[in-house]
């Protein structure tokens, strides 16, 4: 395998990764086609390992009435063995509230929440192509209100 194919199929899973995410496209088996089994992971939403990581991302979006992943300036260092990885991106996620959030909050409440963040990872090769193995998302900044967590 060459770095330049390396990055590109590490940079079409990140694509893949957000495009599920904001299609909400959450079928039986649906991430086994971006992390490993035993994935770890840090979000603002906490921390997670293996199928409780999966629900983590699940729950995340379904917070809100819709969501928008933008990643850029994918930087890919494959190691020496060729089976491992290192990734990060900048993030532009852009989130809009349930209705019921804005009833809650009132009449002009803002319909966004917006985050810039960086998400840094550790990829593994697997007979399936690259895998996310370990997943930290840091917020840099944000815009608007997060969602209302209810219980």
């Amino acid at each position: 395998m060459t770095a330049q194919r390396d990055h590109h199929d590490i940079s079409t899973l990140v694509s893949r990764l957000f495009r599920a995410l904001d299609a909400r496209a959450f079928a039986d088996g649906w991430a086994d086609g971006c992390f490993t089994d035993d994935v770890r992971t840090t979000t603002p939403v906490g921390d997670a390992e293996g199928a409780d990581a999966v629900r983590h991302a699940e729950v995340a979006v379904g917070r809100f009435a819709r969501t928008q992943h933008i990643a850029s300036d994918v930087l890919v260092d494959v190691g020496g063995d060729g089976e491992s990885a290192t990734a990060s991106w900048n993030a532009l996620m852009v989130h809009i509230h349930h209705d019921s959030t804005l009833r809650e909050r009132g009449e002009g409440a803002n319909p966004l929440f917006t985050v810039g963040g960086v998400y840094e990872t550790e990829l593994r090769r697997t007979p399936g192509g690259w895998r996310i193995s370990r997943m930290d998302v840091r917020a840099v900044w944000t815009t608007g209100e997060p969602p209302v967590v209810t219980a």
